[in-house]
């Protein structure tokens, strides 16, 4: 007993001797595995993060150098530069470097807008001094600066304008409305070296409107010459002298078209001043020089969702329309050439053929034509809706006609198809009646007789493109954005930069791109080119 006790000693020394050897064997692999897994973690992907490294240190530089140039806490406040790697985009290592990656394009290339940071004496104080700016005769600006310039939201209570994007919007807060919906456009850029284009939000038409009746010719030039002192003073326009810079207003382009200096002369002269001269404006009216382009006045209809659109085209569609044409305005006494009274007397002669609404200035102009539901239920109810030339050769009656799937009928070439030529179709046969008056003393149009000989599958026809063309014409929302429509707005950017495209191209192939730039066009507005019905 003494004897295997004594061997039970050694022995379970020497089995506890092994175990702990063969824990410190384990506990030294697992050690070796765990350096090993880490090291390769640490080391296996280094060529990757040194590429990220040093892509992004090379783009902080550029980035740095770009936003040195031009940053504002206001105009540019949602600018967007181009693509840059993302410090966060898992690069490839060197044994995947050898399938090679294409270059992602940048969507924004040739679109690039720069907005001007102007002096507020250009646009935010005019906004700041409504009350001294008229919307025609006797009241003030203020009340519609409301909701980005859109207006108050209308009452709609008979439901005639289906939703809730309907606002009281005034024709002149066009520039405000237009640079409102850029500060929202995804392709702005704070490094002016990299625009297509330079967009100057400089409110022309608001500065002039404080001056229009009984004021000097010199004051009502006065901000003309400090914007241009401004403009050329700025790095920007260098580059192509203005020929890449453009400004929006919310009036007719002849207000700033004055030929002389007498002060019983209309309007200013900004835009024959000579570096205003190699700029582009658009206006709701072009005149008939090259530099000019016209784009749709705004209508009260705002969506802010593609659905809205898709509702009301189709509400369009669906309406029944028990009036051959209407006409919604005023006559013109003090006109001699207005065709506007002789198409009164023509819709009063047709008895249930024909629906008027006279317009007219003051509480009753109030009432009746500056309140949209009334205006949209009695296009809606009419075939044909008449476009006699206004105060100019257009109106914004055109657009209300084709928001409410109503054909329009023009008596003169430069009320749309000499003006909208980046928004309405150029064969215009396809959404509109000609009739041409050259003479009011000749009048021999017989407007019923004219509508009634045209087949009724080109007036379903006409109807369809008329309600097509509705996106294009209209200013959605500048809170929100369309999806998959165009609207007024996108289409005048296209236009533009289209535009100072081809100046560059004129410059790039040798040149003048002062050639035809600003040249007059004097067949402009003829009747030459133009078959009507009659």
């Amino acid at each position: 007993m003494h004897y295997v006790k004594m061997m039970e000693k050694p022995l379970m020394r020497k089995c506890c001797n092994n175990q702990i050897w063969l824990v410190i064997l384990i506990s030294f692999v697992l050690c070796f595995v765990l350096l090993c897994f880490d090291y390769s973690a640490l080391t296996g992907n280094q060529d990757g993060v040194t590429a990220v490294l040093v892509s992004n240190y090379e783009n902080s530089i550029t980035t740095q150098k770009s936003e040195s140039l031009q940053f504002t806490t206001s105009l540019n406040e949602t600018l967007i530069g181009p693509n840059r790697t993302n410090f966060l985009t898992r690069q490839p290592s060197k044994d995947k470097q050898s399938v090679k990656e294409k270059p992602v394009a940048d969507s924004c290339s040739g679109k690039y807008i720069y907005i001007h940071d102007l002096p507020r004496r250009f646009n935010q104080e005019l906004i700041e001094s409504c009350e001294s700016i008229t919307v025609g005769t006797e009241r003030n600006i203020c009340p519609y600066l409301v909701n980005s310039g859109l207006g108050h939201e209308v009452e709609d209570l008979e439901g005639v304008l289906l939703n809730k994007s309907w606002y009281s919007t005034n024709q002149f807060l066009l520039a405000v409305i237009f640079h409102n919906k850029m500060k929202q456009y995804r392709c702005l850029t704070n490094d002016s070296s990299l625009a297509s284009a330079i967009y100057v939000p400089f409110y022309a038409g608001l500065d002039v409107g404080r001056y229009l009746w009984g004021v000097k010719a010199s004051i009502r030039d006065q901000s003309s010459f400090d914007f241009v002192k401004w403009m050329v003073s700025q790095p920007e326009w260098e580059k192509m002298w203005g020929r890449d810079h453009f400004l929006v207003v919310g009036r007719i382009s002849w207000d700033f078209r004055r030929q002389t200096d007498n002060e019983s002369d209309w309007g200013s002269k900004l835009r024959f001043l000579p570096e205003s001269n190699n700029m582009s404006m658009l206006s709701i009216e072009s005149s008939s020089w090259n530099n000019d382009y016209a784009i749709p006045y705004p209508t009260c209809f705002h969506p802010s969702k593609d659905s809205e659109v898709l509702q009301w085209q189709d509400k369009m569609r669906r309406k029944k329309r028990p009036y051959l044409f209407s006409f919604a305005g005023a006559p013109r006494p003090d006109l001699q050439d207005s065709v506007r009274g002789k198409i009164i007397e023509e819709c009063q002669a047709s008895k249930n053929l024909c629906k008027l609404q006279e317009c007219s200035y003051g509480v009753n102009g109030a009432i009746t034509c500056d309140n949209p539901a009334n205006v949209m239920r009695l296009f809606q109810n009419s075939v044909y809706c008449l476009q006699p030339a206004g105060d100019s050769y257009t109106r914004r009656s055109i657009f209300d006609a084709i928001l409410a799937g109503c054909i329009p009928v023009f008596f003169h070439p430069g009320t749309a198809y000499a003006q909208y030529k980046w928004h309405l179709p150029q064969n215009y046969s396809k959404y509109s009646v000609f009739v041409p008056v050259k003479d009011v003393k000749d009048w021999k149009a017989g407007i019923n007789e004219t509508l009634l000989r045209i087949p009724e599958e080109r007036v379903v026809s006409m109807r369809e493109e008329v309600i097509r063309l509705i996106p294009n014409i209209i200013y959605a929302d500048p809170r929100s954005r369309l999806e998959t429509f165009e609207d007024a707005f996108d289409l005048a950017v296209k236009g533009i930069l289209d535009r100072i495209d081809g100046v560059r191209k004129v410059i790039r192939d040798g040149g003048d791109p002062s050639a035809g730039f600003a040249d007059g066009d004097d067949f402009k507005y003829t009747f030459s080119g133009y078959v009507g019905e009659t």
